[in-house]
């Protein structure tokens, strides 16, 4: 349905974006007193509706996934990279309005979703972005399975990646690199 129920791309403000989600996740924000630290965040070419689920699936699993009685913290941020993989910052930044100056080589954005929560082995890396793939039982844990599998095919729509660090008990990072521009 990530494909078939898709959108024309259209510059999108990621920083508004978030803000809608943050309002959506308000009332857990508030119940788990979670610190939220939101970066500077540009305006990408991007479908509106698949950024919102993304960032909706990937603020919501920081948020859920926590030891018990933890305060969540979660940092949202960003950066503009050389390349898909995102490994070579480039020597721009943007501005409030999201204006980027254009280098030779296409760049991307890379969005990064920090928390404090359980962590995970990274040898299971690739399990958790398949369909029904749950590393915590449903009793320890809501969810379906399905939230991150979501999130690599909005991410394979935009022609990025997505990807995450982890340790156990230290929490994780998801990093996402997106094209500014389709």
């Amino acid at each position: 349905r990530v494909i078939s129920r898709s959108e024309p791309f259209a510059l999108v403000d990621l920083a508004e974006i978030t803000r809608e989600v943050l309002g959506d996740l308000e009332v857990r924000i508030e119940k788990t007193g979670a610190e939220i630290i939101v970066g500077a965040l540009p305006k990408i070419e991007a479908d509106a509706v698949h950024l919102r689920q993304l960032l909706q699936n990937l603020i919501g699993n920081a948020l859920k996934f926590q030891p018990p009685n933890g305060k969540p913290k979660v940092e949202i941020c960003g950066r503009i990279v050389a390349g898909r993989e995102g490994n070579t910052p480039l020597p721009l930044d943007f501005d409030q309005t999201g204006t980027v100056a254009q280098p030779d080589e296409p760049p991307f954005f890379q969005l990064t979703i920090q928390d404090n929560g359980i962590g995970f082995d990274e040898k299971y890396l690739d399990r958790i972005f398949a369909v029904f793939q749950r590393l915590h039982g449903r009793q320890e844990y809501e969810g379906t399975g399905i939230g991150l599998a979501v999130c690599r095919r909005i991410v394979d729509r935009h022609k990025g990646t997505i990807t995450a660090k982890s340790t156990p008990g230290q929490g994780a990072t998801f990093i996402v690199n997106l094209p500014l521009r389709q």
